[in-house]
């Protein structure tokens, strides 16, 4: 938890003391739902889980199947509107904004939703399909729409995402969060 607190405090310039982020940070709290409800998952105690997960979403806005698998260090900015399906897949380090959905394009069983691997950042309000993947380092930009694989250290802006490199493109090269 207190590796939570620091996360938040280094991401959020506006987090004042951990007392505040462990009182007030929707992200926060429905992260720590999450690791309560995704170990009753784990034990197949999956009613339960689902229980819990839904009273977390009905506290933040955040909804994160206890199926999903969460790395450390993961910060959600605000928060609001963030789903997350139940075979995500999100490493360390990852900053995730509001509105964000980490979703499925399938009803088959099965690997359904995406991998984000470690320190990517994902903008305010993107959609990410599909068993995609999000190689580490990778950012998505505000409102884009990703279902390709984006590889690592590249961006992902627009509708549906495309993907630029920032080592040969002289706008991001100028400011690599651009998008964000």
């Amino acid at each position: 938890m207190s590796e939570d607190l620091d996360t938040a405090q280094r991401r959020d310039p506006a987090a004042r003391t951990k007392a505040e982020v462990a009182l007030l940070y929707p992200g926060v709290h429905a992260l720590w739902v999450h690791r309560a409800a995704h170990e009753l998952w784990s034990h197949g105690h999956h009613f339960s889980a689902r229980a819990l997960s839904q009273a977390a979403r009905g506290l933040t806005g955040i909804e994160i199947h206890p199926g999903a698998t969460i790395g450390r260090r993961f910060f959600i900015d605000h928060g609001m509107g963030v789903v997350i399906g139940q075979t995500a897949e999100v490493g360390d380090d990852v900053l995730m904004f509001h509105g964000v959905t980490l979703g499925g394009v399938s009803m088959n069983p099965g690997k359904r939703h995406p991998t984000v691997e470690d320190g990517v950042t994902i903008g305010a309000g993107a959609k990410v399909l599909g068993p995609v993947t999000l190689e580490a380092g990778s950012v998505i930009g505000a409102n884009a729409v990703v279902v390709k694989n984006l590889p690592q250290g590249h961006v992902a802006v627009g509708v549906p995402g495309r993907v630029r490199d920032p080592k040969i493109d002289r706008e991001l090269m100028a400011d690599p969060t651009l998008y964000i």
